[in-house]
């Protein structure tokens, strides 16, 4: 029998499970995985903090995994204020889009580098954006940024809707939630700096998350708001 292979991961909740065991939702390269983490008030449990890089063992082939080893590995994310309330957002996410044991190098990745990103102080709202706009990607959800529904390229002075299912629709009634075509191509570029770019963009990722996400809201957009 081949003997477990630990895996790079972090944590994206825990929760009390049983006695003195926990219950977490851990990223890896392998995609979102649950496993019971034993003695989780011990030793090994003072280490599974999310935006702590960790090398997991998982055992088990079911849906439910038990943690076999936990290390803490490179340098973790100290996050404060705004940016902890981001990095619990981008926990929050993943959560409750990312199907179980879907792969997921290419998040997992970027996930690494935007805590680092934010434990460094960089500006927060381009790193949410482009975060967000990586995860509907990878899920398979996104859609161009360019050009319309109907593969016309967007023009700089048009407006346009969001139609979920398809993309950008161009509109020829002024109405309220619209966005313009330059600032639509500005999210294209990732140009941040073009006025009403990064607002459009925090406009847009919302409408573009809320389909997948139900009706039940982010605890951490509260903690946003009451912060």
């Amino acid at each position: 029998m081949d003997q477990p292979v630990g895996q790079p991961a972090f944590v994206l909740h825990s929760r009390a499970y049983r006695e003195t065991s926990a219950l977490v939702d851990f990223l890896t390269p392998q995609g979102r995985l649950r496993a019971v983490l034993r003695r989780a008030r011990g030793k090994g449990g003072s280490q599974a903090r999310p935006f702590v890089p960790l090398e997991v063992e998982f055992r088990g082939r079911g849906e439910l995994k038990t943690v076999g080893r936990l290390d803490s590995v490179g340098v973790a994310a100290w996050l404060h204020g705004d940016a902890l309330f981001s990095g619990l957002y981008l926990n929050e996410l993943l959560i409750r889009l990312l199907p179980a044991e879907d792969p997921q190098p290419v998040l997992f990745e970027h996930y690494a580098a935007t805590l680092q990103a934010l434990a460094a102080g960089r500006p927060l709202e381009p790193l949410l954006r482009a975060f967000e706009w990586r995860l509907l990607d990878q899920l398979g959800y996104a859609f161009a940024l360019d050009q319309d529904v109907n593969g016309e390229p967007l023009v700089v002075d048009g407006w346009y809707r969001l139609q979920v299912d398809a993309g950008l629709e161009r509109v020829y009634l002024l109405q309220p939630g619209l966005f313009s075509g330059a600032e639509l191509l500005a999210m294209a570029e990732a140009d941040w700096n073009a006025p009403g770019a990064l607002s459009a963009a925090k406009r847009l990722m919302r409408q573009a998350l809320a389909v997948h996400l139900g009706g039940r809201p982010l605890v951490s957009r509260e903690l946003f708001r009451k912060r």
